[in-house]
């Protein structure tokens, strides 16, 4: 018996149900006119969520570029742009380059050989010889009266017995008359080689003492004149560390010259995550870099870039916050104190030993103070490319707020270059740095 039309309740069309398989069939085209549908909700979904990720991708660009505006450093101040540089060859291992000026001799050595030919007259000198170099002493006696005073000779030892018996024993005379002519006659030559030794080792020591007028305390303009800058030079580092957490990345740190102009900059990236970039830029000098300015930037993944500079004037300096503070002789940012270093043990190699000091005048972003680095050892350390002996240079002072503290080994070999830099950030973070294959450099520019 066939099913009866029903008209479904409420102001919608009228449904007709037929008869017979007619539910199932009409169920059947309903469910797909609602797939249909819904399908068509979906795609429209999608658009609406694609739409949507666009604009907020746009409002967070945007966003970004105001903050960077507003937090960086403007099209007007950017850093200037990196000194073009072709490296052409690996710095091989080499003997350190000699000094500029080597130190004065001392004079405190001077006295020991002085001291001999002292004793070497005294005991063999000849009647004839004394006699010729007796009206000689008081010339050099009038030649330095103060080196005398200042540092007197030892009382001369007795003369040999060889020297006494051949005066003693000749059988010239018997009696008081003779003794006394013959003690008479040994003291005189005595004396007289005493005096003619004496004037001879003055002499001698005058000489020895005096240092040549061509040598040049090594601590002068005039040493660091005669150094020659090493040409533009890349050093490429394995990167290691922690910040909250362990870490692995690369670093660079790149030494560029143009005429009397110089940039270094330096690099670290921890993939994606993280990136830091310092540079400096000045002016070589004769007592080494003057920097100019100094920018620094980092990059945290989802987070605005922070960025700040520092400006170096003749007689202040500008601080990252904008305050203004006195400069220093000498005064060096982050990244030029790394070459300052290089070039100081370079022309004044006796600073580089274990227990020396070195005073580095070091602006960081919101002080200018005096940093000392002690030589505290010397290590060979192990490259995939070989050994390289290094001195480990250390900072007295660690840093505090966001300042770095960086320890450094030096490898004189490789001119004097950091092989390794240790970098601490209070109160956990640290990075450290190694050398990771050869140093790149350009061709030698011309003096």
């Amino acid at each position: 018996m066939p099913w009866p039309a029903v008209a479904a309740p409420g102001s919608g069309p009228e449904v007709t149900l037929p008869a017979g398989g007619g539910l199932e069939a009409g169920g059947g085209k309903r469910q797909a006119g609602s797939g249909s549908a819904w399908r068509l909700a979906g795609w429209r979904r999608s658009g609406v969520w694609a739409l949507t990720a666009v604009v907020l991708g746009v409002h967070f660009f945007l966003a970004n570029r105001v903050l960077e505006q507003r937090m960086g450093w403007g099209s007007g101040d950017k850093p200037p742009p990196r000194i073009d540089v072709a490296f052409v060859r690996e710095l091989a291992p080499a003997a350190p380059p000699a000094a500029a000026a080597p130190a004065p001799p001392p004079a405190l050595p001077a006295r020991l050989p002085a001291l001999a030919a002292r004793a070497k007259g005294a005991a063999s000198a000849p009647a004839e010889a004394i006699e010729s170099a007796a009206p000689a002493a008081p010339a050099a006696a009038d030649t330095l009266p103060a080196l005398a005073v200042a540092d007197p000779a030892p009382p001369l030892p007795a003369p040999p017995p060889a020297e006494t018996r051949a005066v003693g024993v000749a059988p010239v005379a018997s009696g008081p008359a003779a003794i006394a002519a013959t003690t008479t006659a040994t003291t005189t030559a005595t004396t007289t080689a005493t005096t003619t030794a004496a004037t001879a080792a003055t002499t001698t020591a005058t000489t020895t003492a005096t240092p040549p007028t061509a040598a040049v305390p090594p601590m002068s303009a005039a040493s660091a004149a005669r150094f020659d800058w090493p040409p533009s030079t890349r050093m490429n580092y394995r990167l290691s560390g922690n910040y909250r957490g362990p870490i692995d990345g690369k670093a660079q740190v790149e030494w560029l010259r143009e005429g009397g102009r110089y940039q270094v900059r330096m690099s670290t990236s921890i993939g994606p995550v993280l990136s830091r970039n310092i540079s400096s830029e000045g002016e070589l000098t004769d007592t080494g870099l003057a920097p100019r300015r100094f920018d620094g930037e980092q990059k945290v993944l989802f987070r605005a870039p922070k960025r700040w500079s520092l400006r170096f004037g003749p007689d202040r300096i500008v601080l990252a916050d904008g305050r203004e503070t006195p400069t220093l002789p000498g005064a060096q940012d982050e990244a030029s104190q790394f070459v300052q270093l290089t070039w100081l043990f370079t022309t004044r190699p006796e600073q580089l030993k274990v227990g020396q000091s070195i005073e580095i005048p070091l602006a960081v972003t919101r002080s200018l103070d005096r940093w000392i680095y002690d030589v505290v050892a010397e290590e060979v350390l192990e490259f995939p490319f070989g050994a390289v002996a290094t001195f480990h240079v250390k900072p007295r002072r660690q840093a505090t707020g966001g300042d770095l503290s960086a320890e450094i080994w030096f490898a004189p070999m490789l001119q004097y270059l950091p092989v390794r830099i240790l970098i601490r950030q209070p109160p956990e973070s640290w990075v450290d740095l190694t050398l990771e294959r050869p140093p790149l450099q350009a061709a030698d520019a011309p003096r």
